[in-house]
């Protein structure tokens, strides 16, 4: 616990639950560690909503009638709200009905300003807060927030504009590259990161990639880490780990991941190598697809959605765990590997060689090369004894640098230079 007074902590997340992404783990565990830390802590957060947080002094669930995943629920009318549907009306409610059948991203937009008149309220009823933290919504309401007289700052892993540029890469006609350019909100996430009181972000190149993207002042951009739950990823000396199976974690369907060329690697190793994918296994899965035509598939093994625990078990038995990525702005699925103590096959793309070189886990090998994946997995399985030394070095350079506690410490640092540069 910190020796200087608590501070009062309001967090905003548009998303909250952990299956929903990166942005509710996030939530959950660096709030949880605050609280431990002893600060107060608020927190106003949209659907799905988090697991319970017993740590938060108060939270308040932010309505959202979901029309974006509703236009894909197949069911007629699905758009009226039962039981009552002339709650569409609503302004904000009506603003997300029809901007979603415009092809836009409304949640951020509309959670900003919820999320804004709920804050207010509670201020007005006379509760104090230190600072506001935004979970990667960047709304027009964190400026309304911030007009309060409150530090705002906001945690950006990547920005938007890497996800709308692997969009366009697999658009076909015309009309996809519209949806494309209409759907990402970069407009109103860049204007609000450039006119609040900072950035977190996870990795060095995702900050470089948020100040050319989002034309954010590099003084106002602080890389604080990413964080995992080391207790939960850690190894387990019971469980045999295999000499031939190979693990990634990723969907195939996002080509920043290079599922395909790690299938594409697959088709040139032994026949007694294999690949479980935590990915998937609908049978039109383009993966699936192009182990097909390569005569692999039989290699490959498709788990669907696991659980939390079965994907700890799968890091603790793999011989080597693949992460082909063109691009990432941190790398979580590595990090987890190497708190497991799983050697790793990395390619140089994005955030990944600064994550292996603070780990020191494993290989880097080229991107989007499928020659270079197959030779770093050839290397590490030949090589039992050198995997050996990546897994126990690995373990503690990632409880070190990446575990929630360290990084609930680095993020309240941030939290009282800001406030104190407010004072």
């Amino acid at each position: 616990m910190s020796n200087q007074r608590p501070l009062r902590i309001a967090f905003v997340s548009y998303r909250g639950n952990m299956n929903c992404g990166g942005q509710g783990i996030y939530l959950w565990f660096l709030a949880r560690e605050l609280a431990k830390r002893g600060h107060q802590l608020d927190v106003f957060v949209g659907p799905p909503y988090p697991d319970p947080m017993p740590f938060a002094q108060y939270l308040e669930e932010m309505t959202n009638e979901q029309f974006w995943g509703r236009q894909f629920d197949g069911k007629p009318g699905a758009p009226l709200l039962e039981p009552d549907p002339l709650r569409i009306f609503s302004p904000l409610n009506f603003y997300e009905f029809a901007a979603t059948r415009f092809g836009f991203l409304p949640e951020p937009f509309a959670f900003s300003l919820r999320s804004f008149h709920a804050l207010s309220k509670r201020v007005k009823q006379g509760q104090a807060y230190d600072i506001i933290h935004d979970v990667q919504c960047l709304g027009y309401g964190l400026l309304g927030m911030r007009a309060l007289g409150i530090p705002v700052v906001t945690t950006v892993h990547h920005p938007l504009s890497v996800d709308r540029r692997a969009s366009f890469r697999r658009d076909v006609t015309f009309r996809d590259v519209l949806g494309t350019q209409a759907f990402y909100p970069l407009g109103m996430q860049s204007f609000v990161a450039r006119h609040i009181d900072g950035v977190l972000t996870s990795s060095e190149v995702s900050a470089r990639r948020i100040q050319l993207d989002y034309k954010v002042p590099t003084k106002q951009i602080i890389n604080v880490g990413n964080g995992l739950d080391t207790d939960l990823f850690c190894p387990d000396a019971s469980v045999e780990r295999s000499e031939t199976e190979l693990l990634c974690i990723g969907r195939a369907s996002d080509p920043n991941k290079g599922i395909v060329t790690l299938v594409e690697a697959l088709a040139q190793l032994p026949s007694q190598i294999r690949l479980t994918l935590i990915d998937s296994d609908h049978p039109g899965n383009v993966a699936r697809v192009r182990a097909r035509e390569l005569g692999c598939e039989d290699r490959i093994r498709f788990t669907g959605r696991v659980p939390i625990e079965e994907l700890v078990h799968q890091y603790r038995r793999a011989a080597i765990v693949v992460v082909p990525s063109l691009y990432e702005g941190f790398g979580l699925p590595a990090a987890e590997a190497m708190a497991c103590g799983a050697p790793v096959v990395a390619t140089r793309a994005g955030a990944l060689p600064e994550l292996m070189q603070r780990g020191q886990g494993g290989v880097l090998v080229p991107r989007g090369d499928a020659d270079g994946i197959a030779q770093g997995i050839r290397e590490l399985l030949d090589n039992p004894e050198q995997r050996r030394q990546y897994a126990a070095q690995a373990r503690k350079n990632i409880v070190d640098s990446y575990s929630w506690p360290h990084v609930a410490e680095v993020t309240e640092g941030v939290y009282r230079e800001i406030i104190a540069q407010q004072q």
